[in-house]
């Protein structure tokens, strides 16, 4: 597998945010929003290394916001963004990684599916860069500078770019290298590091994003994100054995000498963690969603309603902090596959491992688990929602 640095830039001052400190300095709950960028960074497969770029003068700072995590010294970013990157870049040149993820300090809810996803961009052939965006759906005026509306901008094939944005590391170093040679107009017009590729006639790629990777420009956006309530709720599911070789549990298929019987491929597992998102949301529950009488359900891997529930906690501008679940059976043993179990959901859920735990026991050959009619699951969800 190639190896990625993440390269966090944490050098701007923030001139828009208006606060006291620099917006990645800033408190989100508890916690510094850097050392929440910090931790979905940390979370991510696939980022191998974090490197931090910093300002002079924000040492102390800096080593507050990062104390939780075993990083290298940062690195003190230039004048420019640009040059900030360019700083990083030369500062791991010595011990090169196949692929860099360039990263906002102020973006700490990146999702490591999204972060997955413009790294296999990036592993295609032809392919130097990847940059995770959004679709416009506003629709565009362009103004005067009395306000007024001079025309209507076609919003057709217009994304927004968010960060991480992943490259090639010797591309892109050398794209930098070149775009430091320019006057400063010029750099201060490259905005992104997908314009410094852009220029130096790299092909990057669009990877979709999503809502919640959003970046914390002002003191509003840092109030809105902070105004976040805790929710948890429960889920609960049955299915009883069929006949079959193997069983669905957690996204993953278990040797056995039954099949589970029922909704979909009837991975009761993923079922539980359904409605237990569901519940964080009000939004009903499975059945209402997929009910079990529509043919179309029928044999249909359940990640497909996981994923759902979780689009549209995402929709509220909702996020999940840990997701619980308990399989209660005398058999298929659990242990051997739990890891596997834990991979999987945190995959589909695009959260770390370490938000992610999966349970086993036996009702002690009591009920219908005892008799071995079949597997229960218990789920427990914890989220955040904007506070309504």
């Amino acid at each position: 597998m190639p190896i990625c640095t993440a390269l966090i830039l944490a050098a701007g001052r923030g001139s828009r945010f208006g606060g006291l400190l620099p917006k990645q300095y800033a408190l989100l709950g508890a916690q510094p929003v850097l050392g929440r960028t910090l931790a979905a960074l940390r979370a991510a497969p696939g980022i191998d290394r974090i490197q931090v770029v910093i300002a002079a003068g924000d040492e102390a700072r800096y080593r507050t916001a990062a104390a939780d995590f075993d990083l290298p010294p940062p690195i003190l970013g230039g004048p420019s963004r640009q040059l900030s990157v360019l700083n990083g870049l030369e500062a791991l040149a010595t011990e090169a990684p196949d692929l860099v993820a360039i990263h906002d300090a102020a973006r700490p809810f990146v999702r490591a599916a999204d972060i997955a996803a413009c790294l296999k961009a990036v592993a295609a052939s032809g392919v130097d860069g990847a940059v995770l965006g959004i679709p416009l759906a506003d629709t565009l005026k362009r103004v005067t500078r009395g306000a007024t509306i001079s025309e209507t901008v076609p919003r057709d094939n217009l994304w927004r770019a968010q960060t991480p944005q992943i490259f090639r590391f010797a591309s892109l170093l050398r794209a930098h290298r070149d775009a430091a040679a320019l006057g400063a107009s010029e750099t201060t017009a490259l905005t992104d590091d997908a314009a410094v590729a852009e220029r130096a006639g790299l092909k990057v790629v669009m990877v979709a994003g999503s809502g919640d990777n959003t970046k914390i420009t002002t003191t509003e956006d840092l109030q809105r994100v902070s105004t976040m309530e805790t929710r948890t709720a429960f889920g609960f599911d049955v299915h009883g054995f069929a006949p079959g070789n193997a069983v669905m549990l957690g996204g993953v298929s278990i040797p056995h000498n039954h099949a589970l019987g029922g909704h979909s491929d009837a991975d009761v597992g993923l079922h539980a963690l359904t409605d237990a998102i569901l519940g964080t949301i009000g939004a009903g529950d499975i059945g209402f969603h997929f009910p079990p009488s529509d043919p179309q359900w029928r044999g249909v891997s359940s990640d497909r309603f996981l994923k759902h529930a979780l689009g549209l906690l995402a929709e509220r501008g909702g996020r999940v902090i840990h997701l619980d679940l308990t399989l209660i059976c005398e058999a298929p043993r659990i242990g051997p596959h739990r890891e596997a179990m834990v991979d999987s959901i945190a995959r589909i859920a695009g959260i770390g491992r370490d938000r992610v735990s999966v349970k086993a026991t036996t009702t002690e050959g009591l009920g219908f688990t005892g008799r071995r009619e079949g597997i229960a699951a218990q789920a427990v969800a914890t989220v955040e929602v904007p506070r309504s």
